[in-house]
């Protein structure tokens, strides 16, 4: 039974972190990681955020969507070098 919808917000607050837009925000803008580094293995996780995150990707549960958006959007800064847009 389904209990939270995943949703960006409700991944935050899943990991334990500020679920306002601005927060979400300000966390992507000062969290970037190149493109040789996995999202799970960013220094900025806990061990418990980090089995999460890890958990759900790999299972391909209803998180593993906005856990790739996440990546994603960690990732933007480096992708556009790389491609040069």
């Amino acid at each position: 039974m389904k209990t939270v919808t995943p949703r960006m917000t409700n991944l935050f607050l899943q990991l334990g972190l500020d679920a306002s837009e601005s927060a979400i925000a300000d966390f992507i803008g000062k969290h970037r990681l190149p493109s040789s580094k996995h999202l799970v293995d960013a220094p900025y996780w806990n061990e418990g955020q980090r089995q999460f995150l890890s958990e759900q990707y790999k299972s391909d549960a209803d998180w593993a969507i906005i856990i790739d958006q996440l990546n994603e959007s960690l990732h933007e800064d480096s992708v556009k070098r790389q491609t040069g847009l």
